[in-house]
């Protein structure tokens, strides 16, 4: 038998496959009897790193699963022996969603007409089109595909970014000469250290004028203070999910931005956000009872 320990009782998973005996635990840290014998630890969402390091020290344990995409708060917890594996896909359609949902509301002018309604005013004004586009995705994994896929009835231009180039897809490298045609640049890396602080002073310049930087990855990924000088002088847009410092702390000079679109870390924040990430563990499950190999397995570059 393998043991197993859920954040949820079992049968939010589903049937458990024949050879999983499972416990829960929902974080904190008094840890189940079991502690000594469990090889797969599911985390739930807002473990303490001191709680995560201590997990990495149980003798049995192979792998730990995360309930979200991104990693990066948790590998350095983490020893090289563990396995780590996030929940790739469970948020894919939500931040897609989001992403596709801020380029249409920052183009078409909805933040502005949002004020107006609120202080009762009719502030008529036109707006450019979303229908002839350049679109730049930096970060083209699964989220970049599914906004690609949201975005094909709008009559846009796709250009696509990843790590390394493949078929219809651009390495990193190029970004300086494909920043100034993009009108809407769309960041969707993972953070590493490579990735960290990706979008400087120099990649903002390098942005056309009147273009619409996206963040829907992390914060850190992008320089503040930077940013808020290429809002300040109106000669970019932007629409933030995820912000540095986060979250955004009362009188921030991001909240006043010209030209932004804030979000308080929504893009995954559906109601059936959890029970997605469930299915991804259920999945798994499935996957080490029968001794196949794991999915979504995280690498010390954190993809």
């Amino acid at each position: 038998m393998t043991r197993v320990w859920l954040p949820d009782a079992p049968d939010k998973f589903g049937a458990l496959p024949p050879g999983i005996e499972a416990d829960v635990w929902a974080g904190g840290e008094d840890l189940p009897a079991s502690a000594d014998q469990v090889e797969y630890v599911v985390l739930p969402f807002g473990v303490k790193p001191e709680i995560i390091r201590k997990i990495g020290t149980l003798p049995s344990l192979k792998t730990i699963q995360i309930l979200s995409a991104g990693a990066d708060h948790i590998l350095p917890h983490i020893p090289s022996h563990i396995t780590l594996c996030n929940a790739r896909g469970a948020h894919t359609a939500s931040t897609a969603e989001w992403t596709a949902g801020v380029i249409i509301a920052s183009v078409r002018n909805f933040p502005r007409f949002a004020v107006a309604q609120r202080d009762g005013r009719w502030d008529y004004a036109q707006s450019e089109p979303v229908g002839g586009k350049h679109v730049l995705i930096v970060g083209y994994g699964d989220i970049g595909a599914a906004v690609e896929r949201r975005l094909a009835g709008w009559d846009v231009t796709i250009e696509r970014v990843a790590r390394h180039a493949r078929d219809g897809v651009r390495a990193i490298g190029e970004l300086p000469e494909l920043l100034g045609s993009a009108d809407v640049v769309v960041i969707l890396v993972p953070l590493t250290d490579e990735t960290r602080q990706l979008v400087s002073k120099d990649f903002l310049r390098a942005m056309k004028d009147g273009a619409l930087l996206v963040n829907a990855a992390r914060g850190v990924i992008v320089d503040t203070d930077a940013l808020l000088e290429a809002l300040s002088s109106g000669r970019i847009r932007a629409a933030l999910d995820v912000t540095d410092p986060e979250p955004l702390p009362v009188g921030h000079p991001l909240w006043q931005a010209p030209g932004l679109l804030l979000t308080p870390h929504v893009g995954g924040a559906i109601y059936e956000g959890r029970e997605r990430a469930y299915q991804v563990v259920s999945q798994q499950l499935a996957r080490l009872a029968a001794g196949e190999p794991l999915r979504n397995v995280i690498g010390d570059r954190g993809y």
